[in-house]
């Protein structure tokens, strides 16, 4: 005898609700404007390196076959109830936490350029940066945390403390101010600040601490913590950088690239040849004269100097807009989410991505020292894209259960 088809609870209704149509149409548009430009920018690269074995589409149909399991994922991800998150998400920090431990062992982590950033190829998994998962991690757990924030502040029965002691005092004062409740959230990025700090990884921490932030900020954590807190991260910024060979060397770098046009310089120089080149219209879509090994990374971390170049300033205004779209709709969907925990999540991974974006292209217009950030959706990297697309999935799975809007 057939079972019968039992009816569909409201959550589950509304998680099959529609995906919103204008996130995804934008998401799709810049991965197929990256999945051109990576064409174009790698195509003389692999052309002379021996790895692609001469192939000038090897990058290319690589990113294009990543590109496609991004697509996938993205597909699953905007599928599934996103309220399951919230018990993952620790288990996804505590793995990423992992990965950042192991990648500093030798053996597991792989070295390039004095930076031991990502952990070695194992079998069908492709290297990748722990980093990127970190940064997927924090925005879970702090959202699946403060979106509970005002209804556990009402059932938690208030501690006591003795007031006629210095302590008690104390702990009474910084409970007024809001402190206690941030130790944890606290601990968890110093955490990971200091294990970044060992790769280095610079761009990659401050990432992820804008991220952790914006998720405090959305949930009404008190503006003046993010002031001191903000004073407190550029002075330990700038201890680093002071303290660090490394960071120092940067900082000269970008101060002045042509007194180094032979050494560290050199990268810096050659993409601003290539925004110049441009001019308005661009050389062409696939007529890049820096991308034959004058500039290095040209389809990864400097894409954006190629789009420049060969579609001048007409071509990454578009690029740009498109990305403004996309952020600009993520926080729409962030206000309209059906409940606070999606509102966090896509708070979170929507100034990620905006932050990350204003990274990368500051970086190659020489506006901030070079570092390793890539330009989502249009820098080489299958990892890392597959994550952003897994991301982006998130926040259509918040979209499916935005509520319709009443009819009169």
């Amino acid at each position: 005898m057939a079972k019968a088809k039992r009816d569909l609870t409201l959550e589950e209704q509304w998680a099959k609700g529609p995906i919103d149509l204008p996130f995804f149409t934008l998401t799709l548009l810049l991965l197929g404007f990256g999945l051109i430009m990576v064409f174009s920018a790698s195509s003389a690269t692999a052309f002379y390196e021996e790895l692609s074995k001469h192939d000038p589409t090897y990058y290319a149909k690589r990113q294009f076959l990543f590109a496609v399991a991004g697509v996938f994922i993205m597909y699953l991800t905007s599928r599934l109830n996103y309220q399951q998150l919230r018990w993952m998400s620790v288990f996804i920090l505590g793995f990423s936490i992992l990965l950042l431990v192991l990648v500093l062992i030798p053996g597991i982590g792989v070295e390039r350029n004095n930076a031991r950033r990502w952990i070695r190829s194992i079998g069908p998994i492709p290297q990748f940066q722990p980093s990127e998962i970190a940064k997927v991690g924090v925005v879970l757990y702090f959202s699946a945390r403060l979106s509970k924030r005002d209804s556990e502040m009402k059932l938690k029965r208030p501690k006591k403390w003795d007031t006629r002691t210095f302590y008690g005092r104390l702990m009474v004062f910084l409970k007024r101010i809001g402190f206690l409740e941030l130790v944890p959230y606290g601990a968890i990025l110093l955490l990971i600040v200091v294990l970044m700090k060992f790769e280095p990884h610079m761009s990659g921490t401050i990432l992820i601490l804008v991220a952790g932030a914006a998720v405090l900020f959305a949930s009404g954590i008190r503006l003046g913590w993010f002031v001191g807190g903000g004073s407190l991260m550029v002075a330990g910024l700038t201890l680093i950088i002071t303290t660090t060979d490394y960071m120092t060397k940067r900082i000269d770098l970008w101060r002045d690239p042509w007194s180094y046009p032979k050494d560290g310089g050199y990268q810096t120089i050659q993409s601003l040849y290539a925004i110049g080149s441009g001019g308005l219209l661009g050389l062409g879509l696939g007529r890049s004269r820096q991308k034959f090994l004058y500039l290095p990374e040209e389809h990864n971390d400097f894409v954006f100097a190629i789009v420049c170049e060969e579609l001048g300033y007409i071509g990454a205004a578009i690029v740009l807009l498109l990305f403004a779209l996309l952020i600009l709709r993520g926080y729409w969907i962030a206000l309209h989410a059906r409940d606070r925990f999606g509102a966090l999540l896509v708070v979170g991974i929507t100034t990620l991505l905006a932050f990350q974006v204003f990274l990368n292209i500051g970086v190659v217009t020489n506006l901030f020292p070079v570092t390793g950030i890539s330009l989502p959706f249009f820098s080489y990297g299958g990892t890392a894209l597959m994550i952003q697309l897994m991301e982006m999935g998130i926040i259509l799975s918040v979209s499916r259960q935005i509520p319709a809007p009443k009819q009169d």
